[in-house]
C-alpha cells in the first residue's frame, strides 16, 4: 500500500467547478490544500487514498467553485444604501449622495461602511473585491484585518474632497499606500481616476505615466451614460475613450467601468489597446445609464468582468444576483435568447475579474499551485431541485444566501454560513447611528 501524502485540509463536494478552460464540472471530487495553495483536486475516492489530512470536510450535495470577483464597487457607499430612489444619476447624485458624503465621509466613516460590505460579501460568495473610494488605505485595513481579498482604488480628481487637496496629493498618498502593502497576500492597489469628466488631461496623463512605471491597474468609470459622451464630444471634440487612448491612459492595465455606449470606434480601441470592461447590470438598470453590450465585447475577444457598483446604486452586492441580472440583460438588450450564456457569466465573476486585476496566476479559478480562494454552494436545497446541469444553475436559480462556506488564501472566512471573523452586533449598532444621522441630513 502506497504511503499517503499530508495536506492540512481535504474538501469534498457532490460537484466542483474549476473555471477552467471549458468550464467542465467534476463529478464527486475533493480539494486538498496546504499552507494559502490548492494542492490538488481529484475524485474523492483518490483523494482519500492519496492523502492524510489534518481536517476533511464532506459537503454532500453542494459545489465547490471560485470564490466570486466583484470587480467595481463602493464598499463604504453601503451606509448609503437606498438613499434617494428612483432618480436619475445625476439628480440622485447631485441632490443626495454628494451631500452625504461632504458632509459623513471620513475614516470613520469608510471603516464601518466597509465592514458591512465585507460582511455582505463573504456572506452572499464574494472573496475578492475592487473598491474606489475614499480613505483607501482605511479600506485596505479593513479588508486585512477581515481576510478578504481586494484591489483598492484611490481616488483622483481635479478638486479636493474629504481626502485630499487635489491630484498631487491624491498621488502622494496612494502611492505611499502601495509602498506600505507591497507585501500583502490580500491588498493590491490601483489607480482610480474617478471618469473622464472629472479630471482634466494632466492629472490623466499623469496617472498613465505613474502607472507604467510602478505598474499597477487604472480603474476608471467611462462611458456611463450617453450624456457623458455627448458632453465630451461638446467640450473636447472627441469621444472619452478617444481622448483617454490620446492622453495614453487605455492600455492592458485599463478598467473601464460601465461602458453602456460602445461604437465601432470605441470597440476598435478596447480591442487595440487590450483594456478590460468592467459590467454593473443593476446599477445601470436601476439609474437607466443604459445596457454595457456584453455579447458584442466578448465576441471581439474584450475581455468583460462583473461588478454590483455600490449598494447605493444596487442595492445589494450580491454577485450572484448581479449574474442573472447580467445573464438576462444581456439576452434582452441583443434580442438573442444565445447570447450572455451561463458559462461566460461565470467566468466574468471569476476568471475574468482576476484577469482585469492582474492577479489571474493567484486566484479566479481552482487550480493546484492557485491561492484557495474557494465557496462551497448548497444546490441540495428543495428550491433548487432538480439540478440537470450545475452552470446554469448557478446563474438562474442561486443567490448568495445558499453560500454555506468560503475560504481566502485557505483561510475560513464563512462556516455553515457564519462569519468568523467579525461583530455583527456591534457592526448593526454603529450602522443604526449613521442610518439615523444620514437620514435626518437629507431630509433638510
Amino acid at each position: 500500500m502506497s504511503e499517503t501524502a499530508a495536506v492540512d485540509k481535504l474538501i469534498s463536494a457532490r460537484w466542483v467547478l474549476p473555471m477552467t478552460n471549458d468550464g467542465t464540472v467534476l463529478d464527486n471530487h475533493s480539494i486538498a490544500i496546504t499552507s494559502n495553495r490548492i494542492t490538488d483536486i481529484c475524485p474523492t475516492e483518490t483523494a482519500r487514498q492519496k492523502y492524510q489530512a489534518q481536517e476533511t470536510l464532506d459537503l454532500g450535495n453542494q459545489l465547490l467553485m471560485p470564490g466570486l470577483i466583484n470587480a467595481h464597487g463602493h464598499a463604504a457607499m453601503t451606509l448609503l444604501r437606498g438613499l434617494g430612489n428612483d432618480l436619475p444619476l445625476m439628480e440622485w447624485l447631485e441632490d443626495h449622495i454628494w451631500p452625504a458624503e461632504g458632509r459623513f465621509v471620513d475614516e470613520e466613516f469608510v471603516s464601518d461602511g466597509t465592514q458591512l460590505a465585507i460582511a455582505e460579501m463573504l456572506r452572499t460568495g464574494t472573496t475578492c473585491f475592487s473598491d474606489m473610494y475614499f480613505f483607501p488605505e482605511t479600506v485596505a485595513e479593513t479588508a486585512q484585518n477581515h481576510g478578504i481579498r481586494v484591489q483598492a482604488c484611490f481616488p483622483v480628481l481635479d478638486f479636493p474632497t474629504n481626502w485630499g487637496s487635489g491630484p498631487e496629493d491624491y498621488f502622494q498618498k496612494g502611492l505611499a499606500l502601495h509602498d506600505r502593502v507591497r507585501n500583502s497576500n490580500l491588498v493590491t492597489i490601483a489607480f482610480g481616476p474617478h471618469a473622464p469628466y472629472t479630471n482634466s488631461d494632466e492629472p490623466l496623463k499623469r496617472t498613465a505615466t505613474l502607472a507604467e512605471q510602478v505598474d499597477l491597474p487604472i480603474q476608471i468609470h467611462l462611458h456611463e451614460t450617453a450624456g457623458e459622451v455627448q458632453d465630451s464630444i461638446q467640450n473636447h471634440g472627441l469621444r472619452p475613450t478617444r481622448r483617454l487612448a490620446e492622453l495614453g491612459l487605455m492600455s492592458p492595465r485599463t478598467q473601464c467601468v460601465h461602458m453602456t455606449q460602445v461604437d465601432e470606434h470605441d470597440l476598435n480601441l478596447l480591442k487595440e489597446t487590450g483594456a478590460h470592461v468592467l459590467h454593473c447590470p443593476e446599477a445601470n438598470m436601476k439609474l437607466a445609464s443604459g445596457a454595457c453590450p456584453i455579447q458584442m465585447l466578448m465576441d471581439a475577444g474584450v475581455n468583460v468582468a462583473l461588478g454590483t457598483d455600490g449598494a447605493a446604486s444596487n442595492n445589494n452586492l450580491d454577485m450572484f444576483g448581479e449574474m442573472q441580472s447580467a445573464a438576462l440583460l444581456g439576452k434582452l438588450s441583443s434580442m438573442d435568447a444565445g447570447a450572455a450564456k451561463a458559462i461566460d457569466i461565470l467566468r466574468m465573476a471569476t476568471i475574468n475579474g482576476a484577469c482585469a486585476m492582474g492577479i489571474d496566476d493567484r486566484v479566479g479559478s481552482l487550480e493546484p499551485g492557485k491561492q484557495a480562494d474557494i465557496i462551497a454552494v448548497d444546490l441540495g436545497d428543495i428550491l433548487a431541485q432538480p439540478v440537470y446541469d450545475p452552470v446554469p444553475h448557478l446563474v438562474y436559480n442561486t443567490n448568495g444566501r445558499q453560500v454555506t462556506h468560503s475560504w481566502v488564501a485557505g483561510e475560513p472566512r464563512l462556516i455553515q454560513g457564519e462569519l468568523q471573523r467579525m461583530d455583527l452586533h456591534g457592526l448593526r449598532e454603529r450602522v443604526q447611528r449613521w442610518q439615523i444621522a444620514i437620514n435626518e441630513a437629507d431630509q433638510h
